[in-house]
């Protein structure tokens, strides 16, 4: 999910709910609070908190919704925050993994900070996040099978880039209540054609019908076309999409008359006049695609 802000920086809970509602109106089959698309390093504490409640209130019982809840320091801080992120009505609490070990520091004792973590959330559901911030630290198959396997790890968005990886962690997860959702487009359809349980990228944040659309029909013979020709929209915007981010998701969302401020906290870059006409120009092949995706049906 996006953050909102009004102009002078403060949280736009209005269209915090509105944005809220059209990821539901999309049919979004559950949202991800209170993540790198929502400047979650750039909230305090109580920002957080407050925002994963007012989502939840919104949603009601429509879909889960799972918000990140560790944030650094000692794990026990990184666990009292965890009980408050599931207090606040979430389905699961998303771990970071590159902030439960630093860079240098091993595997191994990556493992042993998520099984104390685990020891410390007794009863409450786990997810994992391969954020890119602080520093992208990847899961291999073996050690999402352990996490799994102890029955509390029912998440994982996966940034890993690469699809055979993707296909190993979903066959090592299988059996599980657990469900993989790939962030990178590139190998959407692979990675759901794998077993994937969805998808979680910032292009939902653009056009989030699209993806609902690709997660519905990636296994129709009949859309075979279609489903491609999405896939190669998405792909060959990738550019346009990660440029200035999330300020050109804000600015998007602003095309199709949702009034939403494109003020970040984050330092994303300029958001020149030649960013600002490469979204017009997506906004227009979007509505192009639409047309042909309405037809087609």
């Amino acid at each position: 999910m996006l953050m909102p802000f009004q102009n002078d920086g403060q949280v736009d809970y209005k269209a915090l709910t509105r944005l809220t509602e059209l990821y539901l109106e999309a049919g979004a089959s559950g949202l991800f609070a209170n993540c790198l698309s929502s400047e979650m390093f750039e909230l305090s504490p109580e920002e957080r908190l407050q925002t994963i409640k007012h989502v939840v209130d919104i949603v009601g019982d429509a879909v889960p919704v799972v918000a990140t809840g560790t944030f650094g320091g000692p794990i026990e801080q990184q666990a009292d925050f965890v009980k408050k992120v599931y207090d606040a009505g979430t389905e699961a609490v998303i771990v970071i993994t590159g902030l439960l070990a630093s860079e240098q520091q091993s595997d191994a004792y990556f493992n042993e900070q998520v099984f104390q973590l685990i020891d410390l959330t007794p009863g409450i559901p786990l997810g994992f996040y391969e954020c890119p911030e602080p520093y992208k630290r990847l899961l291999s198959s073996e050690q999402l099978k352990q996490f799994v396997s102890t029955g509390r790890v029912i998440y994982h968005k996966d940034t890993c880039l690469d699809i055979a990886q993707v296909q190993q962690k979903i066959a090592a997860a299988q059996g599980y209540n657990f469900g993989l959702y790939d962030a990178y487009m590139v190998h959407a359809v692979d990675s759901l054609k794998a077993g994937a349980a969805g998808l979680s990228c910032i292009q939902g944040n653009f056009y989030p019908e699209l993806i609902v659309w690709l997660c519905n029909n990636y296994d129709d013979a009949s859309r075979a076309e279609e489903v491609d020709e999405v896939q190669r929209f998405f792909v060959r915007n990738m550019n346009v999409m990660h440029n200035v981010y999330p300020i050109v998701a804000k600015y998007s969302l602003n095309q199709r008359g949702i009034d939403i401020s494109t003020f970040t906290r984050r330092k994303v870059g300029n958001f020149s006049s030649s960013v600002k006409r490469n979204v017009e120009n997506l906004f227009k092949e979007y509505t192009d695609l639409r047309k042909c995706l309405e037809y087609a049906v």
